[in-house]
């Protein structure tokens, strides 16, 4: 019990020995949720005597999982074998691969990536006769994911449609599902949305999970949707004995259906519920938990608490007004090159760069290039998503579903066999009309007319060992039927004839999934195999691929970094219409959602915390002016210092400064100097109103960014900013749905909306 208990301060044993009944732990960042988490499970075992196999523990990510599962381990050893430790995805799918043939679907099921999906919609949009450049794919299917996390099925969501684009999609979503289901695949949606309706239609399976779990804790709850939800509700209901453990601060993902809902309102779900707030801070100093604080207190939607931290004070925040984006990026370069020097000089892996969008990377990549900083992106191009690790996939989703047409389209001529679509269709056709499976239709020789015959002999040969390698993958390691099919398939060998740079990259990359498998079949207690394998591999996310110990600036989105702490962090881009972003300052949820994302990224860092934002920047090919972002104003200004230096920001022979721009500042020839402005005049609300003429003359109008006005063509926007003045004021508004518009506010009939 002592070994237990030990190290924890009094509110985290708290949480630990509560163990009956329903319990919200509210974990403030940094505050050792995963500590408790993972202790509270080896109370459960060593104090309470409970059985390990009747504990589930979910969260989000594979990564958060995984640590989960070896900190049980080292508590009370091989017991924790037998605890369900995973991410609300992969339990489903281990539910699923047992009970799903009662819903009519074969437990071989394939799951689809969003590449697979985005095949699928095209193929729906194709039936319906509409085009895809019209309808968006991924746009489509943004709105199907929306409506099956919040468990609407395709004849709810017609019903309720309205409006010509939801209309479309209500007759895109079954046509969609028809083809997931012929090809005996689902999406990530339907692993939740599959289990709810294999627990709802068949009591005897809910009732068998209810009486294995007796103690479920879930992390990350204010994360979860409406799905999500009613999965882990139904499962406790009889038990009662729910942990659930999160921050409604850190909510962040409302975009792909969490629901903070879930999360504030657990006390009225669970009227005798205890709540326990965890609030002493293990990472940051308390310099940064103060902006932290200070920030975040200005949203409505939430648990009042209040960080605070027995580490030191720590230094004042940096802010930086940066010229443009090419002098923000030099700005960061520099500053690490700076703190690589001294007696407590830092390492690249130490240094994370947060940005709102992924397309902000871009400068930074091409100044670190240029000055030789060594660095990463989160949210690059992925292992998995690699084009050779696709095709191997693939296949072996082939082996395990020889329904899975997405997949035999994919690979049939790859290796190229002289296989192309009209070859395709006639056999397809032949299998139709003979009531046959196309692999087995492609070991008939004389039955299609007009195709090759080493055409097909080719794919004579490629059904043949699909069959015989799929009959083997229920009860072969994964490695080995990974090693056959490779050998069999011709992949590897094709790509070694090619003998190019690129081909014998991808060579090591499938040698590399050959260290995946290894690794895989060595930990696979429980003789999953195949299925087991893809499942990983398709639930896989940026975090879970991410490298801690791999040396480089980390590059990555506020949205990605969740989980992850370094004691070094920027900022960057902190300016209205990126953070906050223009989508989301049209109403009051949005603009909280911005500002927890805002909350996120200054709690990830350790010791040291940057703030940069630029007076003008490239933004869809226009060059425009931009308001320092609303959340500077939040920031005590006692905690901030300017960057008040004379920096070099000629890089790579480029400068910071187009042509025909003013330059502030000393210059020398070959460079140009820039000293930033002290942060205190470009405070929003500090500076001189901006001006703008209603149309026709008449009196001016005072706009400040976050003002409402209404257009005719657009309908109410949110002023962002503006350059110029007088006759020349031109204002960018953001509208709903429109992006950001650049109007001359002399002439454009834009009018206050009060």
């Amino acid at each position: 019990m002592d070994d237990i208990l030990s190290g924890l301060n009094p509110v985290q044993r708290q949480a630990v020995c509560h163990t009956d009944g329903p319990l919200l732990i509210l974990a403030g960042a940094g505050s050792g949720k995963t500590r408790v988490l993972t202790h509270r499970i080896a109370h459960l075992i060593a104090e309470k005597g409970v059985f390990p196999g009747s504990i589930l523990a979910v969260t989000f990510t594979n990564k958060a999982a995984r640590e989960m599962r070896e900190r049980v381990e080292g508590l009370v050893g091989p017991w924790s074998k037998s605890i369900w430790v995973s991410t609300f995805h992969a339990f489903c799918a281990r539910v699923l691969r047992r009970d799903i043939d009662k819903l009519g679907i074969s437990k071989g099921f394939t799951i689809f990536d969003s590449s697979d999906q985005k095949s699928a919609m095209k193929k729906a949009l194709s039936s319906l006769n509409l085009d895809d450049r019209s309808f968006a794919p991924d746009a489509v299917l943004n709105e199907i994911s929306s409506a099956k996390s919040e468990l609407i099925s395709p004849e709810s969501f017609s019903r309720e449609a309205d409006g010509f684009w939801k209309r479309t999609v209500a007759r895109l979503y079954p046509v969609y599902q028809k083809i997931l289901r012929e090809n005996n695949a689902l999406d990530f949606d339907d692993l939740l949305v599959e289990t709810a309706r294999l627990f709802r239609e068949f009591p005897e399976v809910l009732d068998y999970y209810r009486k294995q779990f007796k103690y479920i804790l879930v992390d990350e709850y204010q994360d979860t949707n409406r799905a999500q939800y009613e999965l882990v509700h139904v499962l406790a209901e009889e038990s009662r004995n729910l942990c659930v453990c999160g921050d409604p601060d850190q909510s962040i993902y409302e975009w792909r259906g969490a629901d903070i809902r879930n999360i504030l309102d657990f006390e009225h779900d669970y009227p005798d519920a205890t709540v326990i707030k965890l609030e002493q801070n293990y990472r940051s100093t308390q310099t940064i938990l103060d902006i932290a604080n200070s920030v975040i207190s200005r949203n409505q939607s939430r648990k009042e608490k209040d960080l605070w931290t027995e580490n030191a004070e720590g230094s004042q925040a940096t802010c930086y007004e940066a010229y443009n984006e090419r002098d923000e990026a030099s700005f960061v370069a520099g500053e690490i090159e700076r703190a690589m020097i001294g007696p407590d000089s830092l390492g690249y892996a130490d240094f994370v760069v947060l940005y709102r969008t992924n397309a902000q990377s871009r400068l930074f990549e091409e100044i670190f290039m240029s000055r030789g900083i060594p660095y990463k992106v989160v949210g690059g191009l992925k292992f998995y998503e690699r084009k050779e690790i696709k095709d191997v996939l693939s296949y072996l989703r082939l082996l395990l579903n020889h329904d899975d047409m997405v997949s035999l389209n994919r690979v049939v001529n790859v290796p190229k066999r002289g296989v192309g679509e009209a070859t395709l269709t006639k056999y397809m056709d032949y299998a139709n009309e003979n009531n046959l499976h196309l692999l087995t239709a492609f070991q008939d020789v004389t039955a299609v007319s007009g195709v090759p015959t080493k055409t097909k002999q080719a794919l004579m040969e490629f059904g043949e060992f699909i069959q015989s390698l799929g009959a083997k993958v229920h009860d072969r390691p994964v490695t080995e039927l990974l090693r056959n099919l490779l050998d069999r398939s011709g992949y590897v060998k094709a790509l070694e004839e090619e003998n190019t740079v690129e081909a014998m990259s991808r060579v090591d990359n499938v040698k590399e999934l050959l260290s995946v498998t290894r690794e895989y079949d060595a930990r696979d207690s429980e003789g999953r195999g195949v299925a087991g394998f893809l499942e990983e591999a398709a639930l896989i996310a940026d975090v879970d691929l991410f490298d801690e110990d791999q040396e480089g600036v980390t590059l990555m989105t506020l949205h990605s970094v969740k989980g992850l702490e370094f004691p070094a962090v920027f900022l960057v881009g902190m300016e209205e219409g990126l953070l906050p972003h223009s989508r989301t300052l049209i109403d009051e949820a949005g603009l909280e959602e911005e500002r927890r994302l805002c909350y996120v990224g200054i709690t990830r860092a350790r010791k040291v915390l940057y703030f940069t934002f630029a007076s003008q920047r490239m933004l869809y090919g226009e060059i425009m002016m931009f308001a320092p972002s609303r959340f500077l104003e939040d920031v005590p200004k006692e905690l901030l210092t300017a960057a008040n230096r004379v920096a070099d920001h000629t890089v790579a022979g480029h400068s910071v400064y187009g042509a025909g721009m003013s330059k502030p500042g000393m210059a020398r020839p070959g460079t140009t100097r820039f000293v930033a402005r002290p942060y205190a005049k470009t405070i929003p609300g500090t500076e001189r109103p901006l001006l703008a003429r209603k149309s026709g003359g008449g009196e001016i109008e005072s706009y400040q960014p976050g003002d409402k006005v209404s257009s005719p063509h657009w309908g109410i926007g949110t002023v962002i900013s503006s350059e110029g003045e007088g006759d020349k004021l031109i204002v960018s508004v953001a509208f709903p749905d429109q992006g950001i518009k650049r109007l001359l506010a002399s002439i454009a009939p834009i009018e206050r909306v009060t």
